[in-house]
């Protein structure tokens, strides 16, 4: 018997009794089905995690004001700007991973152009503030070192704050008032999305860190130095947490902390704070992925059962195929044959049935999802290794039978 007859042999014994074929194979598509989705989950959340990261900027080590004590009671964590641009300038120097370390402050202000205002978050930036955050122009230019150096009262616009002061304009070149200092936008950022949390990255108006100081948040003269966030950017290939740790021995150095002093400064790792999110991920896909295997484990079993009882009621057929001259091994063929035919077709029904909740779950869940060939492969091969797994054992018992037994049976 070739494999050819031997499909369509299966395909036959599938059609003889189709609504026994389908509850047999229903635990077989239920688990591929939940393995097309887990797989498509999983991709989806990398996709995700991956972006992300892009987003936040990759490589980035924030260090932000800590706690200071003050007649005897510690203040919460930001209370005081505790780092300086000195601090900035010094990282760069003295930790060969850091590529860029730039200052900030920030404040929340109100922006006006003609009859339209908007409050945004207003950020104060040092030089290298854009390549360190991996973040495009969508229109215009950066600021210029003089402009740095000069406290010249030029603004970029986040693309949430342009289209709320500007709506489809272009807004380079236009002037608005940041509170009520007149401002020069000299360009637009490309749009970056939310963050977790709902933190809108676009929602933003930057300009130069110390028109920032002098003409907008008006930071004292005692305070002219200080700053409340350093952006720093590993080199690529660098151990972004062990540049951490040397971050942190440099800034304890530099603040003339003691031995048993606590640290005035806080320092967060981007990439880590996302892996919390890519973990929950993981437990979540872990999770689908047992109960897929419960399934399909169970649906094995389905399988096996109704092989079993197809070789019981074939017996005689059997039989008479060995008398006329057929070898056991196309006996344990044909029965394999029929197993993994009848895994596969479950299979298929579940890629199918699979594929449509992933479509479901993107679209009402919000959750992520990608549908890979790579998911479309492993589930097919899982299908059919349960086929040819728990087909195994009736495949053998029918190519076992006595050919003499096998005739006399009714």
């Amino acid at each position: 018997m070739s494999a050819l007859d031997a499909v369509l042999g299966a395909l036959a014994a599938l059609r003889a009794n189709p609504l026994r074929s389908l509850l047999t194979m229903l635990g077989i598509i239920i688990g591929v089905a939940a393995v097309m989705a887990v797989v498509a989950v999983a991709s989806g959340a990398r996709a995700l995690v991956v972006g992300k990261i892009g987003n936040l900027g990759s490589n980035l080590l924030v260090v932000s004001s800590g706690t200071i004590t003050a007649g005897g009671l510690k203040l919460s964590t930001g209370s005081a700007m505790t780092l300086t641009e000195e601090d900035a300038r010094v990282l760069p120097r003295d930790v060969p991973a850091v590529q860029y370390a730039v200052p900030l402050v920030r404040g929340v202000v109100r922006l006006v152009h003609d009859d339209r205002n908007w409050s945004t978050a207003l950020v104060g930036v040092g030089s290298d503030y854009l390549a360190a955050q991996d973040w495009p122009l969508a229109s215009g230019r950066g600021f210029s070192a003089s402009e740095m150096q000069s406290s010249a009262k030029v603004a970029l616009l986040g693309q949430t704050a342009a289209h709320r002061l500007f709506g489809d304009l272009d807004p380079v070149g236009a002037l608005l008032r940041i509170e009520r200092v007149p401002f020069t936008v000299v360009g637009v950022l490309s749009a970056k999305g939310q963050i977790k949390g709902g933190d809108d990255q676009d929602d933003v108006v930057l300009v130069p860190l110390l028109t920032a100081k002098t003409r907008v948040l008006g930071i004292s003269a005692a305070a002219a130095r200080a700053v409340s966030t350093i952006v720093v950017k590993v080199r690529d290939g660098r151990d972004v947490a062990a540049t951490a740790q040397q971050v942190h021995t440099v800034l304890r150095r530099q603040h003339r902390l003691g031995p048993q002093a606590d640290d005035d400064f806080v320092i967060k790792n981007l990439a880590e704070l996302v892996e919390v999110r890519q973990s929950a991920y993981r437990a979540l896909s872990l999770l689908l992925g047992a109960l897929a295997a419960v399934s399909l484990v169970v649906g094995g079993i389905g399988v096996m059962n109704i092989m079993l009882v197809s070789v019981t009621e074939r017996t005689r057929e059997i039989g008479i195929r060995v008398a006329v001259g057929a070898r056991r091994r196309d006996i344990l063929r044909q029965m394999l044959v029929e197993s993994v035919t009848m895994a596969l077709a479950g299979g298929i029904i579940g890629l199918l049935l699979g594929a449509v909740t992933s479509v479901l779950i993107a679209r009402f869940a919000g959750w992520p999802t990608v549908i890979s060939p790579d998911g479309m492969v492993l589930a097919v091969g899982c299908s059919a290794a349960v086929g040819l797994v728990f087909g195994l054992y009736p495949a053998a018992r029918a190519a076992a039978l006595d050919p003499i037994e096998a005739l006399r049976y009714a």
